[in-house]
């Protein structure tokens, strides 16, 4: 067995080495917020990348997946919230273009270098006279300490910066793995409102990085919701630029800890998307276990934490269990109903499918705590799964009935 040690660490995107980054204000939707941010590599990186399963998608998303499976070394990612230049026709696909194009005119790179994702609103004009002017003073501004402004810059409805960073130590040397996300709402399993941006000073392979990258996705961003919709500008991007000089192959001793981490990571910067769901006042953290396969706990969990009607039971602190059995019946599961228990944190309250009398004040007083937990037991194999997400609130309903202004 592999020994490492996982450290967290203060920060996300700079966090390991050969990383600069800058946010900047530039007006694009609100004034003085900051709203375009660059990440520089001095090194050529290796790229991955896992993107939104919407049909619809936004022109910077298809550029940057274009960049990345052309397998171009990345030296640059360059982000804007406020606008998603989605369903901008051929002048979005040319404004994209133009971002990346800019960057590489202020770093002395290739365009084909650079990857480029928007955030914001759907089906307007993008204002690339700001835009490029925030690109001209992010580029001014790449600092090692900028990771901080650039987590801000990429946020819209979120009310709280999401960012991790982790040092792992091996016997064959340390390296450092950080990233910084955004997304509050229009989230939902198989990516959502979200954008999330990998760093690492280890050295992997493409091709493995993208399979460490797939597996970790799947097990965290792909196992959130905040509302069920599915957005068109989704990413998580993970870079490896290789500046710690540890070696990260398949099936070599530092791959798990490579793993390890990356998962850690990511499963950090997802609970923070989920709790920071728009309105959310609880995170829900839901357990499947005892199921017969690893795709039917990840279907059953995703279906607890996805119900609007449990999401709103958790706002009202009702301990109506009902609606997560509803929701284990219609999620594609293989389970027999007639075996499922159910808890709401340490307070059980169905056996074999059947309720069970409880205490109805104790289980409010766990629906009334920050984190939620729900516990499924299938019994049925050995496979288990979680899942995150939040209450539904009227807040909800407030900021999404008047997102546009």
């Amino acid at each position: 067995m592999t020994e490492y040690s996982l450290q967290a660490l203060g920060g996300g995107i700079t966090a390991a080495s050969g990383y600069t980054a800058a946010g900047v204000a530039a007006g694009i939707k609100y004034i003085g917020k900051k709203d375009v941010a660059l990440v520089f590599s001095q090194a050529p990186a290796a790229a991955a990348g896992v993107y939104t399963t919407n049909r619809v998608q936004a022109a910077p998303l298809r550029l940057t997946r274009s960049h990345i499976a052309a397998g171009h070394p990345v030296r640059a990612i360059v982000i804007n919230s406020g606008n998603a230049n989605a369903c901008t026709g051929p002048q979005g696909e040319r404004d994209a273009l133009a971002m990346a194009r800019r960057v590489a005119e202020k770093l002395g790179i290739k365009p084909e270098s650079v990857l480029v994702a928007s955030t914001g609103v759907i089906g307007q004009p993008m204002p690339m006279d700001k835009v490029l002017a925030g690109i001209d003073a992010a580029a001014a501004a790449l600092s090692r300490e900028g990771g901080t402004d650039a987590a801000e810059a990429i946020m819209t409805t979120d009310t709280e910066l999401k960012q991790c960073a982790l040092a792992v130590t091996t016997p064959q040397g340390s390296f450092v793995l950080g990233g910084m996300a955004k997304g509050s709402g229009m989230i939902h399993p198989n990516m959502a409102t979200m954008l999330c941006f990998l760093t690492t000073d280890a050295a992997v392979p493409a091709a493995f990085l993208q399979q460490c990258l797939r597996q970790a996705v799947d097990a965290t961003f792909n196992q959130i919701s905040v509302d069920g919709d599915t957005s068109t500008n989704d990413m998580v991007v993970l870079l490896a630029n290789g500046a710690s000089g540890v070696p990260i192959e398949p099936g070599s001793p530092q791959a798990d800890a490579f793993q390890a981490a990356l998962q850690q990571v990511c499963t950090e910067l997802a609970k923070k998307i989920a709790r920071d769901g728009e309105g959310a006042t609880h995170l829900i953290q839901a357990l499947v276990k005892g199921a017969p396969t690893l795709a039917d706990a990840r279907r059953a969990a995703k279906a607890i934490i996805s119900s609007n009607l449990f999401k709103a039971a958790v706002f009202g602190r009702d301990a109506n269990w009902g609606r997560i059995i509803c929701a284990l019946g219609y999620s594609g599961a293989d389970f027999d109903p007639q075996r499922v228990d159910i808890y709401l944190g340490d307070v059980q309250v169905a056996a074999d499918g059947c309720g069970l009398p409880f205490d109805e004040e104790r289980a409010a007083q766990v629906l009334a705590r920050e984190q939620v937990d729900v516990i499924v037991d299938f019994k049925q194999g050995e496979y288990s799964a979680l899942a995150w997400g939040c209450d539904l609130t009227y807040e909800y309903v407030k900021i999404n009935g008047s997102y546009r202004t």
